[in-house]
């Protein structure tokens, strides 16, 4: 791995670190406990689409790049929050969210990046459901997933248009 990728790779880890944090801060907007932006998706998925190919050159970075990056982010943001209770949600809803866009990632564009935040959104919730029903014993839990899934589509959305809009503008910066 080039030192400047790892450098990249890093600063971008910071970035969706800092910006987790920052929004850990920020009260919900919504009544929908546990709903919140995804703002540090926006870094995942600017590294997931930011990949290989022959204009990117050294810059550009592999899945298996956004993905270190996605997990790095998720063990020290639960270190640094001390939101330590929370980080069996985050693996489950950031593992199965990170697989969604991995494979949708196949089938969109550079101008569609903000289906795959929505998708990566969904499947998140959906992990995140899933976590609360094997830790909480209560299946009936479910019946929380249409509120959250209308809020992640959202915000996916919104999440996966600053992605495809920091592409667009920064990664040609970092060429």
């Amino acid at each position: 791995m080039k030192i400047k990728k790892i450098v990249l790779l890093a600063v971008l880890t910071a970035f969706a670190l800092g910006l987790f944090i920052v929004e850990a801060q920020i009260p919900l907007i919504v009544p929908i406990p546990g709903a919140k932006l995804g703002l540090a998706n926006v870094v995942t998925l600017f590294a997931l689409f930011f990949s290989a190919d022959s204009e990117r050159g050294a810059a550009s970075f592999t899945t298996a790049d956004a993905f270190m990056m996605l997990i790095c982010r998720i063990i020290l943001g639960a270190l640094l929050t001390g939101r330590v209770a929370a980080f069996i949600y985050s693996v489950a809803g950031g593992l199965l969210g990170f697989a969604a866009q991995a494979a949708v990632k196949r089938f969109v564009t550079d101008r569609q990046i903000w289906v795959c935040g929505a998708v990566g959104a969904v499947f998140h919730n959906i992990g995140q459901i899933l976590a609360a029903m094997v830790i909480t014993g209560t299946p009936s839990i479910v019946a929380y997933l249409p509120l959250l899934l209308i809020a992640g589509v959202a915000t996916g959305v919104v999440t996966g248009l600053a992605a495809q809009f920091a592409i667009a503008r920064i990664g040609v910066a970092l060429k």
